[in-house]
């Protein structure tokens, strides 16, 4: 399927996390561990929030990232203090630009590993409840992006875990209606540029992998000599799809069914249960 990573601190080149890790995302796009395949090269895209901008910027390719100069120039020279990056592998859907993840509507990100299952069945049944003020701004053909546009039309803005949970109800309602056992499958990053929320959750109770970052004082003490740790706020976090090296006490995996989401204080997960539609 599709590896991500989410990065929300103290402001960093995006190289560093997106190149310099032992096994970095750039490198799960060609040797992916975890993942349902060990190739994602059907497209990539990174997304981030500037110095006091309300939209982040994205950019999004068709090609693979591991050989991408333009990706590889842009990541050296821009910082930022919250971002999203994702390699794809397609599940059916074309191989196009508005495909590629993160997408992108006012102030929100959001990106996603999984499916919806026989979701060329389910999409015109998904796609008549969105709100018909967003309907225009669909751009491609993937179920990640009905997923988003069904969670925006569910109350995004005032409510994120409870609209991903309506979101994740109204699916699997359509899903067992059109007699799929299974319909939903989902890893999801998603962020308003304050706070970063990240929901891992299958109908099969067997979801695909995602991790968080340890608090950065703990990797600190646990390894002294990680130059990049010495600046960073406690505050600082990273959600991945998989590991980005194998350092012992660095990555903790995220619950089954469950959501947290990274802002100052205690860090929590919480149970995720859909909403019935």
């Amino acid at each position: 399927m599709c590896r991500w990573l989410a990065y929300s601190g103290t402001s960093v080149v995006l190289s560093d996390l997106l190149y310099k890790p032992e096994h970095s995302l750039i490198d799960q796009s060609l040797r992916s561990r975890m993942g349902v395949e060990t190739t994602n090269g059907d497209g990539f895209g990174v997304g981030w929030y500037g110095p006091g901008g309300e939209t982040p910027a994205i950019i999004r390719d068709t090609g693979p990232a591991w050989n991408n100069r333009n990706l590889r120039e842009l990541a050296s020279h821009v910082s930022s203090p919250l971002f999203f990056a994702h390699v794809r592998a397609s599940t059916g859907t074309a191989v196009q630009q508005t495909n590629c993840h993160p997408f992108r509507h006012g102030r929100w990100l959001w990106m996603h590993n999984g499916e919806i299952a026989d979701f060329h069945r389910l999409r015109r049944g998904l796609a008549l409840e969105l709100d018909p003020a967003l309907f225009s701004a669909l751009e491609g053909s993937t179920d990640s992006e009905v997923m988003f546009y069904l969670a925006l039309t569910f109350g995004l803005d005032q409510d994120v875990p409870g609209a991903v949970a309506r979101m994740a109800g109204f699916i699997e309602r359509v899903g067992h209606d059109e007699g799929v056992e299974h319909p939903l499958q989902m890893t999801v990053a998603v962020s308003d540029g304050v706070r970063l929320w990240s929901f891992r959750y299958s109908s099969l109770h067997e979801s695909r992998s995602l991790f968080h970052s340890s608090k950065a004082e703990t990797v600190r003490a646990l390894h002294p000599d990680l130059d990049f740790l010495r600046g960073v706020s406690d505050t600082t976090r990273l959600v991945v799809s998989e590991p980005l090296g194998g350092l012992p006490g660095v990555w903790k995996e995220v619950p089954e069914s469950s959501y947290g989401v990274v802002q100052p204080g205690t860090d929590e997960f919480l149970p995720f249960v859909p909403e019935p539609f």
